[in-house]
């Protein structure tokens, strides 16, 4: 009996301990939830409630934000696309205007107006496992129509552009891929499984890093600049030289 009631009170013990630390993580989760979501709604109505409405509904001046997934807003605010400076054919990239917290809290916000796609996992962009190969053969079939081979990128019509992809932080070529911003079309896991987009992120950071082995790259854009570098220095060579051996012969 001695053993039995011993035993029944290191359980209670055990388990009173337990119940009260998850009760206390719970808690605290469910506080620094509704706090984020709190700072959010701030910085929602302060900064983009005028174009898409407080609830997100939309306006003549914005589209709708209802399901655009916290990924979308860690996209189009983090790049600095949004708010938008000016209107034009598309947002440009440019400084954020908030600090990565408050991006991360009104993506939280945006998130609770409708289910949509996520912020990535560390494990979703972790290079290390990806496959940079298969990543090429992918872009190539997918991407490079728009933003070259190597990511350079290139014009559109009406003034739009797919932008260089150099520079660009895994996590947001991740979600540009997941919701398709400005002119790009969504890339969801039924057409590029998240394997996939882990290893196109792994191919870019791959083009990116390592050296041209031809020497000078020209801004990776192809034979425009190939050939207008060819034209111009070959053919002012070549007139210098006509110059020069005309001078000699007077």
């Amino acid at each position: 009996m001695a053993v039995v009631v011993l035993l029944l009170l290191g359980l209670l013990f055990t388990g009173g301990i337990y119940a009260v630390f998850q009760s206390n993580s719970t808690a605290n989760a469910q506080t620094a939830s509704s706090e984020n979501l709190g700072h959010g709604k701030k910085l929602f109505i302060a900064n983009c409630a005028t174009c898409h409405g407080k609830s997100g509904q939309g306006t003549a001046s914005g589209p709708s934000l209802v399901g655009v997934g916290a990924a979308a807003v860690d996209f189009q605010v983090g790049t600095g696309r949004m708010p938008l400076a000016m209107q034009g054919p598309q947002g440009a990239q440019r400084d954020p205007m908030f600090t990565d917290k408050q991006v991360k809290q009104l993506a939280a916000y945006v998130a609770s107006f409708g289910p949509g796609p996520a912020i990535p996992t560390k494990e979703e962009l972790n290079t290390n496992e990806g496959d940079a190969a298969a990543g090429g053969a992918l872009f190539r079939t997918n991407c490079a129509m728009c933003h070259n081979v190597v990511g350079a990128g290139g014009a559109l019509t009406q003034g739009k552009y797919a932008p260089n992809l150099s520079d660009v932080s895994s996590a947001h070529i991740y979600e540009a891929m997941e919701t398709g911003p400005q002119n790009m079309p969504v890339f969801n896991d039924a057409n590029l499984t998240p394997k996939d987009k882990q290893n196109i992120v792994t191919y870019l950071k791959a083009v990116t890093s390592n050296p041209s082995p031809g020497g000078f790259k020209l801004g990776s854009i192809g034979p425009i600049s190939e050939g207008l570098f060819a034209w111009v220095f070959g053919l002012g060579f070549i007139i210098a030289t006509t110059v020069w051996l005309a001078a000699r012969h007077k």
